[in-house]
């Protein structure tokens, strides 16, 4: 096997290790194919393979940065909202499975996951499911689109890659700046930016105190 499906290894990895939102993994894999005429599935494989471990990785680090850059309150509001998921049980699952079977950075999910200190047997054996399934789609797609470029350029630029982004981002921001137990627990909805240095709040929530930074 070639370097070259090593290159999508660790392209996949470095997409989903990081902990800001990147365009899907499968778009790498999907270049990477066409780029070198690789075998499809064994693209797939290597390339969910990278992304998992990547995810892993994320998740094994990410308390640890969230402690150095977020407020303390910020990281219980995260940890509360993982109880919630954890409570809601196969429902739950079922909601992350469909999250991942979207063609969507799933950073959000990972960084929420991770705040929360969910154990990752929670989540991997429904990402790899949702992952595998949403990929190996994907990276069909792109290879059917690469043998038929002729007949879709005239069709412009796609929109996919950018609005993928761009809901992958605002899912970051609801995670980080909407006071989860607020929300679930008086149902009422506050955004809160006070979560790293000096900021401010929309809502009626009461100013962070010195204790909980």
């Amino acid at each position: 096997m070639g370097w070259q499906y090593l290159l999508v290894f660790i392209g996949s990895f470095l997409f989903d290790v990081v902990p800001f939102p990147l365009p899907p993994a499968f778009t790498i894999m999907v270049f990477l194919q066409i780029a070198f005429g690789l075998n499809i599935w064994w693209v797939i494989v290597i390339g969910v393979a990278g992304s998992i471990i990547g995810r892993y990785i994320l998740m094994l680090y990410i308390p640890f940065l969230a402690d150095r850059i977020f407020m303390k309150s910020k990281n219980e509001d995260v940890q509360f909202l993982g109880d919630q998921m954890k409570e809601r049980g196969w429902k739950s699952q079922v909601a992350i499975l469909a999250y991942t079977l979207l063609p969507l950075p799933t950073t959000p999910l990972f960084l929420a996951g991770g705040m929360a200190r969910i154990n990752v047997v929670y989540i991997m054996p429904v990402f790899f499911v949702g992952k595998f399934t949403s990929d190996a789609i994907s990276v069909h797609l792109g290879k059917y689109v690469s043998e038929n470029a002729e007949s879709i350029i005239a069709g412009g630029f796609s929109w996919k890659p950018v609005s993928s982004l761009i809901l992958g981002l605002v899912f970051l921001s609801a995670i980080l700046f909407i006071d989860w137990r607020s929300l679930i627990q008086k149902k009422k909805f506050v955004l809160n930016f006070m979560i790293w240095k000096k900021s401010y709040v929309i809502g009626d929530a009461h100013p962070i105190s010195k204790k909980d930074a």
